[in-house]
């Protein structure tokens, strides 16, 4: 008799502060376990708090587990304590395959030590539409061959430190003009076109051992003519198993977004999944009713040979990645330093010549990220980095001469655009005549909507790490 298909079902941990940071998560977490989860999804956390909640999944389950966390720039995106690196687009265009692999071997080594054991990382898709609200820099770039050599490196030198990776999201988000998060994307292209090209970087992925391949809730009608997302194409996910002969897991995308449940209700998703060749099941909100509907499948919707294979496919991966030998501390002062200077050497002019900063200094923010369903991060990093350096910050000033404006517009989740907003264009309008310089927390095409002649400084991403990268340039550059 086929086992109970709770272990394919992986649901989330938040960490909330203002809640006891994870205690709020205590009678989920109970529940999960004992109906027989394979694992867990981490969202935030402090260092310690992180690695005694991993701890005790592990106790309280008597068994092991997957425990995943989204670590594309690096252990810190998740893991207060842990190292932020630079997004996969700033590394793309370093293109420098060693540091690109110094950040695969720091994101492992760090997030193993707190008992993180698969990464939903890299990210394989193609930067390829400029209208694409969700890929971005979350992209190493625009060239399949390029992008399939980084992530390669990226997860070899991961999986040599003890955590499974996932490249994502098969067969490739690049080319959608809409977020998977709030509606079902569909991309015209063909079945060729999307093997040839966006399938480019999951075969090198794939023959560099990656461990997990996360599908997309895209639909791609000139290949899967029903209009079905990837998760849910037998058609699309045989390709991947019997073509490109991946043997890893194959995992959905996290269900509570709206491309998951568009044609029907997560609970009867999931068996659509499982059905068409998933073997994991990532973020359901309602994880009770997902193990109910998917254990009263078997034998109908999802044949009792399908359910062992993906039962199979899960113990070994969990052999593989869920008991290794403790690496002991990383070298957390180390990889911080080669964090920052990396940081370093991917920020760079995109337009104009490096101004003589004057000081004191004025500091404006555009923010192009405020609003939707998550808070966004520090944006005080830079400020007290040049203040630490003992140069005078304000935000007020009768004229633009001593201006500097940081520019925030990230890839998130439920934006649903790729330009900067309205509100920004006319603040830019308003701030950047006569201002010493703009910097950039977002992508280079950004760089076009940003008026007047400014030089501007592109850092990639709003994170502290870019924040302190430009205000050390703007330091060298300072009078």
């Amino acid at each position: 008799m086929t086992a109970s298909l709770a272990r394919l079902v992986f649901p989330a941990l938040r960490w909330r502060p203002s809640h006891g940071g994870f205690e709020h998560e205590r009678a989920k977490i109970d529940a999960a376990l004992a109906a027989g989860v394979g694992g867990f999804i981490i969202f935030g956390g402090t260092r310690e708090a992180v690695a005694a909640l991993t701890a005790a999944l592990r106790q309280q389950a008597g068994r092991p587990l997957l425990v995943g966390a989204d670590l594309e720039r690096g252990p810190g995106q998740q893991v207060q304590g842990l190292t932020e690196l630079p997004p996969p687009a700033a590394l793309g265009w370093l293109d420098d395959l060693d540091a690109t692999a110094t950040c695969g071997m720091i994101t492992g080594a760090e997030a193993r030590s707190v008992g993180v054991n698969w990464a939903f990382a890299p990210v394989c898709d193609l930067d390829l539409e400029p209208k694409n609200p969700i890929v971005q820099t979350r992209s190493f770039g625009v060239d399949p061959v390029r992008v399939g050599e980084q992530a390669a490196v990226w997860i070899r030198a991961l999986q040599e430190h003890g955590v499974q990776g996932c490249a994502k999201h098969y067969p490739g988000h690049g080319r959608t003009t809409q977020d998977s998060h709030a509606t079902l994307p569909r991309v015209p292209a063909t079945a060729a076109e999307l093997q040839e090209v966006d399938g480019t970087p999951f075969e090198y992925a794939i023959r560099a051992g990656v461990g997990s391949v996360m599908s997309a809730f895209v639909a791609y009608p000139e290949w899967e003519r029903s209009g079905r997302a990837a998760s849910f194409s037998a058609e699309i996910l045989g390709y991947l198993r019997n073509t490109l002969n991946f043997g890893g897991l194959v995992v959905t995308d996290a269900l509570i977004m709206a491309g998951a449940s568009a044609a029907q209700p997560v609970p009867a998703a999931t068996v659509a999944a499982v059905a068409a060749g998933c073997d994991a099941l990532l973020y359901p909100n309602d994880f009770q009713r997902v193990v109910a509907a998917l254990d009263r499948a078997v034998g109908a919707d999802i044949s009792t040979a399908r359910a062992d294979d993906a039962l199979a496919r899960y113990d070994r991966a969990l052999q593989d990645w869920g008991d290794l030998p403790d690496q002991g501390e990383p070298d957390l002062a180390g990889h911080a330093g080669v964090a920052d200077g990396l940081a370093d050497r991917v920020a760079h002019l995109v337009r104009g010549e490096a101004p003589e900063i004057r000081t004191p200094l004025v500091v404006s923010i555009v923010d192009d990220d405020v609003g939707g369903p998550y808070t966004i991060p520090p944006r005080d990093v830079f400020h007290q980095a040049l203040r630490e350096a003992g140069v005078a910050v304000g935000q007020r000033a009768t004229g633009n001469r001593e201006r500097i404006i940081l520019v925030y517009s990230e890839p998130r989740s439920w934006k649903g655009r790729a330009d900067l907003g309205p509100r920004s264009r006319a603040a830019l309008r308003r701030l950047v005549p006569g201002a010493q310089l703009v910097v950039l927390l977002g992508h280079p095409r950004l760089a076009a909507q940003i008026p007047g002649t400014a030089p501007i400084l592109l850092c990639w991403h709003g994170q502290p790490l870019m924040q302190r990268a430009a205000a050390r340039w703007v330091l060298r550059a300072s009078t």
